[in-house]
């Protein structure tokens, strides 16, 4: 049953007062990612989060997973400092449950089937959009826990920028943009580089007393043109480096490609035709070890508008995939989905169906479909119910590696993981700039891959439930921005009734904001994560985190930001035997010019 703690009910409590000293009036959010079509959030029929560009320079965080881990339902571990293997867990899933999209375009590894997030350095994100549950049905394997979408920074105006800190953190970035009527160009270079700390701690199986650094080169570049009805875009990111680990060093190379012709095709159609091609190099010299993974893609996605306020959303996508993993094996395979869904508003009602069917040339065909209805009350309030599946293609390691000796071998014969996830939502908006949201969900996740077969190969014996609840809120007051978040959840294997390692049951962030006037902000971090099970029976002890963070402007084109993570010094694990840091400072100069 659902419990939320003292802590989470004191944040929430203190965040309730009164909205007359709200002053802006804000419009909803326009987002893409819940079915691949613009719709307001506030009439998707699911749980959405949004962090922009101006969340992200507020935050003066280094890594992605220091603005994700204040998300609800989201677990993070790390095997070490920057640049080191990380693992972000939604609602409770496994990390490779996650959909992750960079400008649309599929982007995990074909080896793991997660996202190296690692490697995405955050000067190079515009907007990061979450949407909670199950979406096969839009798009296809690996959406059981959500979707994230990655959309990258479209600079206007010049900006060189310069940082410092703890562990001998460095960072460069300078780049330029340029926006108008017809269209437009931005462009942006950066590099980072630390001296890091010993990965690992006494616990871990290769500790050794020396610092581990990270070193990171990274650019984006993107453009768009306008050609009468239709807008032809594309981008290109890059991000490649080196990270030191207890006993040797890997090397990396990430990068994605999208190009996109979208427009009006008619007075109440709409279009949107992507190419996209994803690349990623990993070589570990010390285990002999490169795996190289090439993604190519197509999708034609269409939104038609029909009687009264409804819309049909329909598209058809392939993809090819190579993944070669040096002296075992050199595979390709093929998909193509094909979806269709119906979004319809009738008064206070709203509706979602969608249906979705993809053929693989490996595993075979795989059905998903959703279906939510939501209740608007007023302006104030809103309700919904949704059932949804979902898919996860067996990785090209899962179905092909040769093992280890003829141990932990892949298996060409498993099927696709699936789950089923049924979910209720309340929203509801006490006054205008205030939004207090609750989620109630439960997932089963069946066919999960286990080495657990004869010399322990792959087969599909696991099953897993997970049930959960999550509060949100957020609050502008006046020159105050507040923010809070609790997670309880139970992340289930059903077949030995322990807890799925490295996912914490309850959870709680907060974050608060002080606009000074023109001249900056202050703010301050508060997170409290539960205790967490860890490989060998393991216990991973609770913590809780301080962090703080200022912006403030030099001059009229210059502006300083700074960062002290950790502020009590903290010692906790978010992987056994791993090591993450202690108290850390960060300094960072910018110009941009104002335009």
């Amino acid at each position: 049953m659902f419990r939320p703690s003292l802590l989470s009910v004191s944040i929430l409590a203190a965040f309730a007062a009164p909205a007359s000293a709200f002053e802006a009036t804000e419009q909803p959010e326009v987002v893409v990612t819940a079915s691949g079509v613009s719709q307001t959030v506030d009439t998707v029929l699911a749980d959405v989060s949004i962090i922009t560009r101006q969340d992200i320079d507020a935050s003066v965080a280094r890594d992605t997973s220091d603005l994700l881990r204040l998300q609800a339902g989201v677990d993070i571990a790390r095997t070490g400092g920057p640049g080191s293997q990380t693992s972000v867990f939604l609602r409770g899933t496994n990390s490779n449950h996650v959909l992750v999209l960079v400008d649309g375009v599929r982007a995990a590894a074909l080896g793991t089937g997660a996202f190296t997030w690692e490697a995405l350095p955050l000067d190079t994100i515009e907007r990061i959009e979450i949407v909670r549950g199950p979406r096969a049905s839009y798009w296809g394997s690996d959406a059981i826990g959500g979707v994230i979408q990655i959309f990258t920074r479209k600079l206007d105006g010049a900006r060189v920028s310069l940082g410092y800190g703890s562990d001998n953190d460095r960072k460069a970035t300078a780049g330029y943009g340029a926006r108008g009527d017809a269209g437009g160009f931005a462009v942006q270079f950066g590099w980072r580089a630390t001296d890091g700390f010993p990965s690992q701690n006494e616990n871990g199986f290769g500790y050794e007393p020396r610092d581990h650094g990270f070193e990171n080169h990274y650019a984006t570049v993107g453009g768009d043109a306008r050609l009468g009805t239709q807008t032809l875009s594309g981008s290109i990111t890059r991000s490649e480096g080196d990270v030191e680990f207890a006993g040797g060093d890997s090397s990396f190379t990430q990068q994605v490609i999208s190009g996109v012709l979208e427009g009006a095709l008619g007075a109440q159609w709409q279009h949107r035709l992507q190419l996209g091609n994803t690349r990623e190099d990993y070589e570990t010299p010390a285990y002999f070890s490169l795996y190289r993974s090439r993604r190519d893609s197509i999708g034609w996605r269409h939104d038609v508008a029909i009687a009264g306020n409804q819309r049909i959303v329909a598209g058809i996508d392939h993809v090819r995939e190579e993944g070669d993993n040096r002296g075992s094996y050199v595979e390709k395979r093929d998909n193509t989905g094909l979806h269709l869904g119906w979004i319809g508003s009738f008064g206070a009602i709203d509706t979602d169906l969608s249906v979705r069917h993809d053929d693989n040339s490996e595993f075979g065909n795989a059905t998903t479909g959703s279906g939510a209805l939501g209740w608007r009350f007023g302006d104030a309030a809103r309700a919904y119910a949704s059932y949804g599946q979902g898919f996860r293609a067996p990785t090209l390691n899962e179905q092909f590696s040769p093992g280890f000796g003829g141990f932990y071998a892949g298996n060409p014969e498993l099927d696709p993981e699936k789950s089923r996830n049924a979910e209720i939502g309340v929203e509801f908006t006490p006054a205008e700039g205030q939004r207090f949201k609750v989620n109630v969900f439960s997932n089963r996740v069946r066919n999960l891959i286990s080495f657990t077969g004869v010399d322990f190969q792959a087969e599909n014996v696991a099953r897993a439930k997970i049930r959960g609840s999550e509060l949100a809120y957020d609050g502008r007051f006046g020159d105050w921005n507040l923010g809070a978040t609790f997670t309880w959840q139970d992340p289930r294997n059903e077949d030995t009734d322990t807890m799925l390692l490295r996912r914490t049951k309850q959870k709680v962030s907060a974050v608060a904001d002080y606009r000074l006037g023109d001249a900056g902000t202050v703010g301050a971090e508060v997170l409290h994560a539960g205790s967490r099970d860890d490989v060998g029976g393991i216990d991973l002890s609770s913590y809780t985190l301080l962090n703080l963070r200022t912006t403030w402007r030099l001059a009229a084109d210059w502006s300083l930001a700074a960062r002290v993570e950790n502020v009590t010094d903290r010692d906790y694990e978010l992987a056994y035997g791993y090591n993450t840091p202690g108290r850390t400072g960060f300094v960072e100069v910018t110009w941009s010019p104002a335009k």
